[in-house]
């Protein structure tokens, strides 16, 4: 194939999924502000970047680990992020920023900041 026809092609596709993301922010907005509807479980979200375990996320919100973990759980399930293998188990990586779709995160209080200080501290003294 050309690289003119290449080139089409790739710039059709890019169209496309322009369009296929701008037709599905209204259902992943109703899908999000469904299923994060207390301010703890925006703060889970939030903070499940991949970069956090469950327990520093525990510390970080005072959700239970467990709640955590079932959080994680239905969110794979529905499409608001993937697991990522880590050392000793998986993580969730969360699909969305929440303000982008006008979700407002709840202030996590200082201590939780502090507390993931010393964590990227303790991280970068291994």
């Amino acid at each position: 194939m050309e690289n003119s026809a290449k080139d089409d092609e790739i710039s059709l596709l890019k169209e496309i999924l322009k369009w296929l993301k701008f037709a599905g922010m209204k259902e992943v907005k109703a899908v999000l502000t469904s299923e994060l509807d207390t301010d703890q479980k925006k703060q889970v979200y939030h903070l499940s970047d991949g970069t956090k375990s469950n327990a520093e996320i525990n510390q970080a919100t005072g959700v239970s680990a467990g709640s955590i973990s079932g959080y994680w759980k239905k969110w794979t399930k529905l499409a608001l992020g993937e697991k990522k293998p880590v050392a000793g188990g998986d993580r969730f990586v969360r699909a969305f920023d929440l303000e982008d779709f006008g979700i407002i995160v709840p202030e996590i209080s200082k201590k939780v900041k502090e507390v993931g200080k010393e964590a990227i501290k303790e991280e970068t003294k291994a």
